[in-house]
């Protein structure tokens, strides 16, 4: 989704939540208030249900906060893994290349 934030590496088998954290208070009929620690005070405490997940036992599914770099205002740098492809098409007068990269 364009203009989401997830924590973590991206991908299709990655994992993608943080945790566990306690809820502190219901926000309204579907949303929740978790205890964030300090090094997360830059996120906003307050969560949808479709984003919080059931504390499960197995901790190979959980992020540990010290692997979640969260910069002051929010964003996060891609950094490109690997080139996988390049090529170069010819257009009519001038030729434009392309490259697939992992990121």
């Amino acid at each position: 989704m364009k203009g989401v934030m997830r924590f973590g590496k991206k991908g299709k088998l990655s994992l993608r939540y943080i945790g566990p954290y306690n809820i502190i208070q219901r926000v309204g009929q579907v949303a929740y208030e978790l205890e964030l620690p300090q090094e997360l005070s830059a996120v906003h405490s307050v969560f949808r249900v479709s984003m919080l997940r059931k504390c499960v036992g197995d901790l190979s599914y959980i992020i540990h906060i010290e692997d979640v770099q969260v910069i002051w205002d929010l964003t996060y740098e891609e950094v490109p893994i690997a080139i996988l492809d390049h090529q170069v098409k010819k257009l009519r007068n001038k030729e434009m290349a392309s490259v697939k990269v992992l990121w």
